[in-house]
């Protein structure tokens, strides 16, 4: 079993409470996947390589500046908000997605753990209220469908040295799926951060929203 320790490899600056906090998950996450398949079964216990280190990827391509709010689209089971929002913990992070008992499992997380900076909402995306600096999802949908729903949800005012927009987690070949989108965007792939066979497919996908 992948234990938290492989967040620390790569995040070695944490705070005591921010280990506590990463070190509570897999326990929980259990407990709620005996009642509700937030997590698949075959990856619990890779969560800390395949969900948690997986949503820090955003982390190690942006340092989102304090006071930075970020809209999680199509979260399910909290990632990668969760996650980010350990990590930044003066940030804002608001969870959405479509079912409403993956909701119940973030929101009973975040307050397991104490995360302040973390609502989450019962809500398709193009209903969401507010603006953010960003926009996040991890496999979700197409780049082109994301922009279509996320780009009027994007703030215009900047507060971080890369120009608000979509940071998307990818997995596969995206040639076909960016040639559609047919907009600018930056690709990384995860091995630039992490060792881990897991993350060779693995990739950032980012959209300035101007």
């Amino acid at each position: 079993m992948i234990t938290s320790s492989i967040v620390y490899k790569y995040f070695p600056d944490l705070t005591e409470q921010q280990k506590s906090q990463f070190d509570a998950l897999l326990e929980l996450y259990n407990e709620w996947n005996a009642k509700i398949n937030v997590v698949s079964r075959k990856d619990i216990d890779q969560l800390y390589e395949r969900h948690v280190l997986h949503s820090l990827g955003i982390a190690k391509f942006i340092s989102f500046v304090n006071g930075s709010r970020i809209l999680d689209v199509g979260t399910g089971g909290g990632f990668p908000g969760i996650p980010l929002a350990i990590l930044f913990p003066d940030c804002h992070f608001h969870l959405v997605d479509s079912i409403g008992k993956k909701i119940t499992v973030v929101n009973e997380v975040a307050k397991a753990i104490g995360l302040p900076n973390l609502t989450a909402e019962h809500q398709r995306m193009e209903k969401v209220k507010g603006k953010f600096d960003f926009v996040v999802s991890r496999a979700v949908a197409q780049t082109k469908q994301l922009y279509t729903w996320a780009h009027q949800k994007v703030s215009k005012e900047q507060k971080n040295d890369l120009d608000n927009g979509m940071i998307l987690l990818k997995g596969g070949d995206l040639g076909r799926e960016m040639r559609e989108f047919g907009r600018g965007y930056i690709k990384k792939s995860l091995t630039e951060y992490f060792d881990e066979a897991f993350f060779e497919t693995k990739k950032i996908v980012y959209v300035p929203v101007l």
